[in-house]
């Protein structure tokens, strides 16, 4: 599969569900902790850092958008950054832009942006209509959303949509920012904001153990509200966070590639120490418990020993500007008590 098809698969999974929240199934929320097997990866703070001093967009420019077009942008002064994982909004505020900004997805839910109007309505299918009477100046998208349909509509009405490139990878990230920094008129902010994410990715990562066995970590992406069930393997996003923190992706492991619908006898095979899911997929299995009885995961060594761990559905996948934050809150929530 393709990064497209990967992006695809992700957001089929999305629209079935339209984003379920906690309080619409009537779960409790994940616990951040009980005992040593069971924990939650937070943020130390979780709202976005902007560069300071905040750049000041040197527009016109014209950039080479992923899609292949020669895309002019005139104007930051109405920003719209929208994608499955919510990390373009989040890249925009990083850069010191977020008051130019004047919507978000529905992933983009750190407190700066949460108050902001939503252009994607169902799940992460973008409205045209919602976008059009925001008035924005400037749209920053990616292959994960879409319909097609209602980008063209957009750049009909006169509005630059920029693509940027949809890898969800470490390496990515760098290079997301430039290309986000370049159209919006900031290069110098991105370069800056390339250091200091770099930096904090590089010092997370320091925090993992360097000897002994590596611990096996398998990515779950569960939907019980619409009967979604995905392990995640290469190229998935997942297996880039997973090896981060110095762990073994144990999809990638069984070779599996991007997501596959979870099995038990692959899940078994794939015989994980740790279970990572994301934490609204965790509670709406109805938590632990309710993740214990899907395919094969109560027989794998982290069924056995409830090694179970989960992050926000924004953070988690979201290789924004906070990417290094979420590494180290990812590393502290595996390698506890019990590690």
């Amino acid at each position: 599969m393709n990064r497209r098809t990967t992006a695809a698969v992700a957001l089929a999974a999305f629209l079935l569900t339209g984003c379920t929240s906690v309080s619409e199934v009537g779960a409790e929320p994940a616990a951040a902790s009980n005992g040593c097997g069971i924990a939650t990866a937070k943020l130390a703070g979780e709202d976005v850092t902007p560069l300071d001093p905040k750049p000041v967009p040197q527009l016109p420019v014209t950039v080479a958008s992923a899609d292949g077009r020669k895309v002019t942008v005139k104007s930051a002064d109405r920003i719209l950054a929208v994608n499955l994982y919510g990390s373009l909004g989040e890249l925009v505020f990083s850069l010191g832009l977020g008051s130019h900004v004047v919507g978000r997805d529905t992933s983009t839910t750190f407190p700066a942006a949460a108050k902001l109007p939503l252009v994607t309505p169902q799940g992460h299918d973008l409205s045209a209509e919602a976008v059009l009477k925001l008035d924005p100046t400037v749209i920053l998208a990616d292959d994960s959303i879409g319909p097609a349909t209602a980008l063209e509509q957009i750049r009909k009405a006169g509005i630059p949509v920029v693509m940027i490139d949809d890898q969800q990878s470490m390496a990515g990230v760098p290079k997301h920012i430039r290309a986000v920094a370049a159209a919006l008129g900031v290069p110098e902010a991105g370069e800056r904001l390339v250091t200091r994410v770099q930096s904090e990715i590089d010092a997370a990562k320091k925090t993992a153990p360097t000897t002994g066995k590596k611990l096996k970590i398998a990515f779950l992406y569960v939907r019980g509200t619409a009967g979604v069930f995905l392990i995640g393997g290469k190229d998935a996003g997942s297996d880039a966070m997973i090896e981060a923190i110095g762990a073994e992706d144990a999809g990638s492991a069984a070779g599996l590639t991007k997501f596959r619908p979870l099995t038990s006898e692959g899940l078994i095979n794939a015989a994980p120490d740790v279970i990572l899911v994301m934490t609204e997929g965790l509670n709406s299995v109805n938590g632990v418990e309710g993740l214990l009885k899907l395919p094969g995961v109560a027989q794998t060594p982290a069924g056995i020993n409830r090694r179970i761990v989960d992050m926000d559905d924004g953070v988690l996948l979201n290789f924004g500007g906070r990417t290094g934050k979420a590494v180290e809150a990812l590393a502290k929530a595996v390698y506890g008590p019990c590690s």
